[in-house]
C-alpha cells in the first residue's frame, strides 16, 4: 500500500462528501425562494429567514471543506517526498484528533441541539420560532448525515495508515 495513494484517495472523497453540504445549502436557498414567493400562511413566512441563514451557512461549510480539502491534496505530495514517515506520523495524528473533535461535535452537540431546537418546537406555539426549530433541526440532520458518514471514512483511512505503518516496522 502506498501512503500518499491513501491519502489522496481519502482527501479525494472528502472533496466529494463536502459538495452535499453545498448540495443542502442550494436546496435550503430555493427552500427560501419557495416559502419567499408561494408563502401564504404566517408559518411560512416565517421560514423565509431561517432557511435563508441555513443554507447559506451550508455553502459556507461546504466552501470551506472543498478548498481546505483540495488544497491538502496539492500539499501531500510534497510533505511525503520530503519525510515518508513524518507525513505518515502525521496523518495518523490528525485523524485521532479528527475522529475526537466528532465525537465531542457531531455525536454529543449535534444532537443536544436536536433535542433543544425539538423541545422548543414543542413548547413555542410562535411561527418564526416553529420555523426556526424546524429549519435548525433539518439542517443538523444534514450535518449529522454528512459527518458521520465522514467519520467511518477517517476510521478506515487511519485503520489503513496503521496498516501500513506496521508493515513499515516489519
Amino acid at each position: 500500500m502506498d501512503i500518499l495513494k491513501t491519502a489522496i484517495e481519502w482527501a479525494k472523497a472528502e472533496v466529494f462528501s463536502s459538495m452535499f453540504f453545498i448540495l443542502f445549502g442550494a436546496i435550503f436557498l430555493l427552500a427560501t425562494i419557495g416559502f419567499w414567493q408561494m408563502g401564504k400562511t404566517e408559518l411560512a413566512k416565517a421560514f423565509i429567514y431561517p432557511t435563508l441563514v441555513a443554507g447559506i451557512l451550508l455553502l459556507i461549510i461546504g466552501a470551506g471543506l472543498v478548498y481546505s480539502n483540495k488544497s491538502r491534496i496539492a500539499s501531500f505530495p510534497t510533505a511525503y517526498e520530503t519525510d515518508a514517515s513524518a507525513f505518515l506520523q502525521t496523518e495518523i495524528v490528525r485523524a485521532d484528533k479528527t475522529m475526537a473533535e466528532y465525537q465531542t461535535a457531531v455525536f454529543r452537540v449535534i444532537p443536544l441541539i436536536i433535542v433543544v431546537a425539538t423541545l422548543l418546537f414543542i413548547f413555542i406555539d410562535k411561527p418564526m420560532w416553529r420555523a426556526i426549530s424546524m429549519t435548525t433541526i433539518a439542517m443538523m440532520v444534514v450535518i449529522l448525515s454528512i459527518d458521520t458518514n465522514a467519520n467511518a471514512r477517517m476510521e478506515v483511512y487511519k485503520e489503513e495508515l496503521v496498516l501500513i505503518e506496521k508493515q513499515d516496522l516489519q
